[in-house]
């Protein structure tokens, strides 16, 4: 298979070093063609395609609105894998695999165990969506890997839960086209101690994790040396 575009939604940010270590990590262990940055680009990045969109709305809607931007670019391919800037892969890839998190039921359980707030009601609507498509036990997929889309597929998704102000695009486009795939734990590190999952080829961060924690100085001196994606000296 030829290689695909990566496209990253991207929040306008300071200096955002998640996305410079990731695009090292991707650089080193993801097959790609073109990188399209969706958004906000930040001054340090080089020989990457942009796609300016307005950020007025909420950060759902903003990630929605870059997803469709990217969907409807003609030079993007029509099959892309949709990254996040805080995605990172730590071990040589031929292909991006197809993973999911298990079932919907489950992944809501856990987060209505924490806590409500705007992202679990936005997964049970989108839940209620798939079932009156025909799934009444929908997989989820909103794990914080890359996710391979093709571009019709996704806008379809789109259209579908146009109405939801938190749709769940991952989970949406993944059981809408029927994409299966193999079931894992997030890999997203809340936390800034040593103890998280080394084995698996996947990590995620939040912006305390990766700037002040154990998995932060993992991912940072694994990626030492500057990408082709960065200026030099910036």
């Amino acid at each position: 298979m030829e290689d695909l575009d990566l496209v990253v939604p991207v929040r306008q940010a300071p200096a955002n070093q998640q996305l410079r270590y990731a695009l090292r990590s991707w650089l080193a262990h993801l097959p790609h063609r073109h990188v399209w940055i969706v958004g906000h680009r930040p001054a340090w990045l080089h020989g990457v395609g942009h796609i300016p969109t307005e950020q007025a709305g909420t950060k759902y809607a903003n990630t929605t609105a870059a997803v469709r931007a990217a969907c409807e670019h003609p030079e993007v391919s029509d099959t892309f894998l949709y990254c996040n800037d805080d995605m990172f892969v730590m071990e040589a890839l031929d292909s991006m695999p197809v993973l999911h998190r298990g079932r919907v039921r489950d992944v809501e359980a856990y987060y209505a165990s924490r806590a409500g707030g705007a992202y679990l009601r936005g997964m049970r609507e989108t839940r209620d969506l798939l079932v009156e498509y025909g799934y009444p036990d929908p997989l989820c997929y909103e794990l914080h890997v890359p996710l391979v889309v093709a571009k019709d597929g996704m806008l379809q998704a789109l259209d579908a839960g146009r109405h939801l102000d938190v749709l769940h695009k991952r989970t949406a486009y993944g059981v809408l086209n029927e994409i299966s795939g193999e079931q894992i734990n997030d890999v997203k590190v809340l936390h800034r101690g040593p103890r998280f999952d080394r084995s698996t080829p996947f990590l995620s961060t939040m912006p305390d994790s990766f700037a002040h924690g154990e998995v932060g100085r993992v991912i940072r001196s694994r990626f030492p040396e500057p990408s082709s994606y960065e200026l030099r000296g910036r």
